[in-house]
C-alpha cells in the first residue's frame, strides 16, 4: 500500500512538473520570436527566420526542463541564453559556404600575416590585395564572399576554435585550453586597428546589425561586412602561432 501511495505521489509530482514546463513554454514563446528577429539582422541572407524560431523553441523546451531557480538567475535570462544558443547551433550546422570560400579565407589570412611581418604594422587593404596579386575590387569580392559564411561568435570568427572544442568534453585540460585561447584572443583584439576594434565591440557587445554599425562608422552596410571579414582574417593571422602550438 505504501509503495502504491509513493507511486501515485511521484506521478502527481511529474504531472505538476510537466504543467509548469508547459506554462513556461507558453509564456515565453514570444521571447523566441523576438530573439529570432533580432538575430536575423546579423546573419547571412540564406538564414530563414522560421528555422531560427523552430530551433529556438527547442532551446526553450530544454530550458523549461533544466531550469533550477535555486541558482539565482531568472528563467527569462536562462531561457534567453539557451534559445540564442540553439539558434546559433542550427545556423552553424547549416554552413553552406563552398570549400573555395574557406580556402580564400585562409589565403587572405596568410597574406595579412606576410604583409604585417614584413612591414611591422597593420596591413592596409591595397597592400593585402597586392600580396594576393589581385585588384582591390577582387580582394573586396573575396571579403564579401567570406562575410556570408558563419561568423557569429568569437570562436566561429576564428573558424578553427580551440583544441578543447576539437577533443570535446573528455579532454582533461579542455577548460584550461579554452581559457588560454580566450586570453590570447583578447590580447589579439587589443592590437587591432581602432576602427576594427570598434566594429567588433558594436557587433558582438552592443549587438548592432551591419546597417546600424555602418551608421556609426559612416560607411555603407557592404563596407561594414568587408571590414568584419578583414578583421577576422587579421585575427586569424595574429593567432596562427598560438593555434600551431
Amino acid at each position: 500500500m505504501t509503495s502504491m501511495a509513493g507511486g501515485v505521489s511521484m506521478y502527481t509530482r511529474a504531472q505538476g512538473s510537466a504543467g509548469v514546463q508547459d506554462r513556461l513554454v507558453e509564456q515565453y514563446a514570444p521571447l523566441v520570436k523576438r530573439i529570432a528577429y533580432h538575430l536575423l539582422g546579423r546573419l547571412p541572407a540564406s538564414v530563414q527566420v522560421e528555422d531560427l524560431i523552430q530551433a529556438g523553441m527547442i532551446g526553450l523546451l530544454e530550458a523549461s526542463r533544466k531550469f533550477d531557480n535555486s541558482k539565482g538567475a531568472s528563467f527569462e535570462t536562462y531561457a534567453g541564453i539557451r534559445i540564442r544558443g540553439a539558434m546559433l547551433d542550427e545556423v552553424r550546422k547549416g554552413d553552406w559556404a563552398p570549400r573555395s570560400v574557406h580556402r580564400n579565407t585562409r589565403m587572405v589570412s596568410d597574406a595579412v600575416r606576410a604583409v604585417e611581418s614584413r612591414l611591422g604594422r597593420d596591413a592596409k587593404d591595397q597592400e593585402i590585395a597586392a600580396e594576393l596579386e589581385m585588384s582591390l575590387e577582387d580582394y573586396y569580392g573575396i571579403l564579401n564572399d567570406t562575410a556570408g559564411s558563419k561568423l557569429f561568435s568569437f570562436d566561429d570568427l576564428l573558424e578553427s576554435g580551440t583544441r578543447a572544442d576539437a577533443h570535446g568534453d573528455e579532454e582533461p585540460f579542455g577548460g584550461l585550453e579554452d581559457e588560454r585561447f580566450r586570453t590570447a584572443l583578447v590580447e589579439a583584439i587589443d592590437t587591432l586597428p581602432e576602427r576594427e576594434r570598434l566594429l567588433l565591440s558594436l557587433y558582438y557587445d552592443e549587438e548592432l546589425n551591419l546597417k546600424e554599425i555602418g551608421a556609426v562608422l559612416g560607411v555603407s552596410e557592404s563596407r561594414v561586412s568587408q571590414l568584419h571579414s578583414q578583421c577576422a582574417a587579421r585575427l586569424r593571422a595574429r593567432l596562427t602561432g598560438w593555434r600551431n602550438d
